[in-house]
């Protein structure tokens, strides 16, 4: 959550406001924030810039923080928010093609999420059309860091030794408990509200999470005295705007999708600074060869989850042909 702090307040300095005429009024419409921490969270201050934003393409916003992620998503579907703003794994739903940008271990480093950022913020009629389901368009997107895996036991850094041990993973993400079973773990169904407090109380041997929790959900209460943080990225986590596409102006959400990945490297620098401020001591590093393993082990289960609907097709070829651009030596891209 530390993620949105120095940019936001930047945000809208950084871009043009085009202004309303005299006989233009602004529309009405709402915007249903989920940000675990409210309305003082990080998240709806981003959101607070988008309605700064939005009064210039003829939208004036009214922002609706939710503390809880899954009424926010059942208001959306209701009609009780025009738009809401979700984690990707939850934008699933709505739209398999953007919520698909989490699919495990699909994005191993930043260089990759920006190009695939750029690429779905573009204007290009196919990406376009890929960005709306239904009713349903995703209006831009802005990343929350790599995730890891943070565990109670530095000991265990290879794939091996998870065998065995209990995890905290989304109950509305099959795909994480899918995983877990494959590698001998044990999941435990959590939501985004209780899966720190179960690996801080002892609860769960190992939590998945994005660096910027350490602070903000004190993840670092459960690693003592002798865990640490994988050095390994599991997934990339985003955190997107979803809007009912019939309660907004034509062209509204490809404004929307640009403005956000605007934000990309103000984020990242953000983002990179809450890995630095780790105490090194945390980190473990695994063997070269486990991470052939996980890569490979990762690729099996990304193609049967594709397979079996869980991730969208067409997303995961994307990410693929953007693995192999930066890294063709991968065994994947010589298949």
């Amino acid at each position: 959550m530390r993620v949105f702090k120095t940019f936001a307040l930047a945000a809208v300095a950084s871009l043009g406001l085009s202004a309303l005429s005299p006989a233009q009024a602004a529309v009405e419409r709402s915007l249903c924030v989920f940000d675990i921490i409210g309305a003082n969270g990080d998240v709806f201050n981003v959101m607070k810039d988008l309605k700064t934003q939005a009064s210039g393409w003829g939208v004036d916003l009214k922002l609706k923080p939710y503390t809880d992620e899954k009424i926010a998503a059942e208001d959306l579907k209701a009609g009780q928010c025009d738009g809401a703003v979700l984690t990707g794994l939850r934008v699933r739903q709505f739209n398999s093609y953007a919520g698909s940008m989490e699919a495990i271990g699909a994005i191993p480093t930043y260089k990759e999420l920006k190009t695939v950022m750029q690429v779905l913020s573009s204007d290009a009629p196919s990406i376009t059309e890929k960005m709306r389901t239904g009713n349903y368009t995703v209006a831009g997107m802005i990343p929350m860091g790599a995730a890891y895996l943070f565990v109670k036991d530095k000991e265990i850094d290879t794939v091996g030794e998870l065998s065995g041990k209990s995890i905290s993973v989304m109950e509305y993400d099959p795909a994480q408990a899918e995983m877990a079973s494959k590698v001998g773990m044990s999941p435990v169904l959590s939501d985004i509200t209780n899966f720190a407090g179960r690996f801080n109380n002892n609860s769960v041997d190992i939590c998945f999470a994005p660096v910027v929790a350490y602070s903000a959900l004190e993840l670092y209460k459960g690693m003592q005295p002798d865990g640490g943080i994988i050095r390994y990225t599991l997934g990339m986590l985003t955190t997107q705007v979803v809007l009912r596409a019939d309660r907004f102006p034509e062209g509204f959400d490809q404004k929307s999708r640009e403005f956000m990945f605007g934000q990309f490297d103000r984020a990242m620098n953000v983002i990179r600074n809450a890995e630095n401020e780790v105490d090194k001591k945390w980190w473990i590093d695994i063997p070269e060869q486990d991470k052939l393993r996980y890569d490979e082990m990762l690729r099996e289960a990304r193609l049967e989850m594709t397979e079996d609907g869980i991730y969208n097709k067409e997303l995961i070829s994307l990410l693929k042909k953007v693995r192999c651009k930066y890294e063709p030596s991968r065994a994947e891209c010589t298949l």
